[in-house]
């Protein structure tokens, strides 16, 4: 279900999440989530929910891997094309000393693929 473009351009935005996630620049913010998106995952053993405006919140008061001079390590694990315009997308990426593997739900939205979900789990 899936063209070489549409790889391309899906690869494009998993390209955008990584930068946003290294340099925390939340002006890009809108070019990653779309902003009805959310994010899932347990911390200290409890699930959390951060709707878009929390999570960009957050993400603009951390300090960034890039600021902190952190190695950057990213790495697509899987894409999976549901039709022409959904997919997932599972992701290994670094963030400070912390390593997250990271289940993303991409739609092919006004012809930018965004993240609609986000769940997490942090890979220790």
């Amino acid at each position: 279900m899936r063209d070489n473009a549409a790889l391309e351009g899906l690869l494009a935005g998993v390209q955008r999440y990584f930068d946003l996630m290294y340099d925390c620049d939340v002006s890009k913010f809108a070019r990653v989530f779309w902003n009805t998106a959310q994010l899932h995952g347990f911390r200290d053993g409890a699930m959390t929910v951060w709707p878009y405006d929390t999570y960009k919140d957050v993400l603009s008061k951390r300090e960034s891997p890039k600021a902190q001079n952190a190695p950057r390590e990213e790495k697509v694990l899987l894409v999976d094309f549901a039709s022409a315009s959904q997919a997932l997308v599972k992701v290994r990426v670094r963030i400070g000393a912390t390593h997250f593997i990271d289940y993303l739900t991409y739609h092919l939205i006004q012809g930018e693929w965004l993240i609609t979900s986000k769940a997490y789990h942090v890979d220790s």
